[in-house]
């Protein structure tokens, strides 16, 4: 399917930016960089202070605020339509885990107005939920730690028989803590809960150095680009600060198994732990841009650019070595804004900051 005849238009959610920063304002950085890219750049927000809303210098036309994905699918297809009259977009890009299941719903409806995703199915997006880690693994060819699934705090006090403390405790969507024995672990469960609901899973602790991989599967079972990445300075809630791209044949292997066993559709990232002794862990599947994807393009591989492509129906090759030791280090900023652009926000759900808005 071809691209409109007026300039592409793109539009990316996850614009939040603190201290656990969402992937949108990296993968926006990206595609303004792709010197081919001429077109508009939406952002999709769902909080009127997401600090990415108001980034006019990575080249973000308009801003709009959507549903939280708690308000359900018709909520979400509704905004969306309400964009599209004010701001025509042909191509979406969602990022983050808690959305994906709305777009994926709603992705044969944006088809017929026009709109492209390149996403993967509801029945890939299940398969790596993290209470299905074992399985994937046993399917990609992955060594996963031990865990277990809890649904009672009470499971934790019997949990040292099988899996001995330290553990990891895990939201089904974002969230880990490590605890080191019961009273922790029923502390963590239940904030877990209260933040991200049941289940909540439970993973055997190892020490070691953490990777994260991102890659970008063509949905037939190829791999159309990855660079891992070695984290080298983490943040308190554990999320990488800074790292460095590394050439590591045993990431770049897991991550061409996971594209090929799952006939995987769009952008993932692995997180895997190497321990002293050697063994390669997988600890989790995210299925879409992680925060850090913006060193993949300074690294050589401008994945985000190459979802839109494929969504727009070309073909991808796979695309070039990336160049290892490219490196990135996350800076916190003041962005300046207007007090009319928070109220124009807050009231009309919508911020314009070059062409984006008729």
């Amino acid at each position: 399917m071809s691209a409109p005849s007026r300039p592409l238009a793109v539009a990316v959610t996850g614009l939040n930016a603190t201290d656990n920063p969402a992937p949108g304002v990296g993968v926006i950085r990206s595609l303004r960089a792709e010197p081919s890219f001429a077109g508009r750049l939406l952002g999709f927000g769902y909080d009127a202070l997401d600090p990415g809303l108001y980034a006019r210098d990575i080249g973000l036309d308009a801003g709009f605020l959507i549903p939280y994905p708690g308000q359900g699918v018709e909520a979400l297809r509704d905004r969306l339509r309400a964009i599209r009259a004010r701001a025509p977009f042909d191509v979406l890009v969602p990022t983050l885990d808690s959305e994906l299941a709305g777009f994926i719903a709603l992705a044969p409806e944006l088809q017929s107005w026009g709109v492209r995703t390149f996403l993967p199915t509801r029945e890939q997006l299940d398969l790596r939920a993290k209470s299905r880690l074992p399985e994937l693994g046993r399917r990609v060819g992955i060594e996963v730690p031990e865990q277990r699934v809890v649904g009672d705090p009470l499971e934790l006090h019997r949990l040292g028989e099988a899996l001995p403390f330290p553990l990891v405790v895990k939201g089904s969507l974002y969230g880990a803590a490590v605890v080191r024995g019961p009273d922790e672990a029923v502390a963590a469960f239940h904030a877990t809960v209260a933040r991200w609901g049941l289940p909540v899973v439970v993973q055997r602790f190892h020490a070691g150095e953490e990777y994260d991989v991102v890659g970008l599967g063509d949905g037939r079972g190829g791999l159309v680009g990855a660079v891992p990445m070695k984290k080298l300075l983490l943040t308190e809630q554990g999320k990488g600060w800074a790292g460095v791209a590394v050439r590591d044949a045993r990431l770049l292997d897991a991550a061409a198994r996971f594209a090929a066993a799952t006939a995987w559709r769009g952008p993932f990232e692995l997180e895997i732990l190497r321990t002293p002794e050697g063994r390669y862990l997988l600890l989790e599947v995210n299925p879409r841009f992680p925060a850090w994807s913006h060193m993949a393009t300074g690294a050589g591989q401008n994945l985000a650019w190459a979802v839109v492509r494929l969504a727009l129906g070309e073909q991808v090759a796979p695309l070039p070595e990336f160049r290892a030791g490219t490196l990135f280090v996350r800076i916190s900023l003041d962005q300046i804004a207007s007090i009319d652009d928070l109220q124009s926000l807050s009231t009309a759900g919508e911020i314009s900051l070059g062409q984006g808005v008729r």
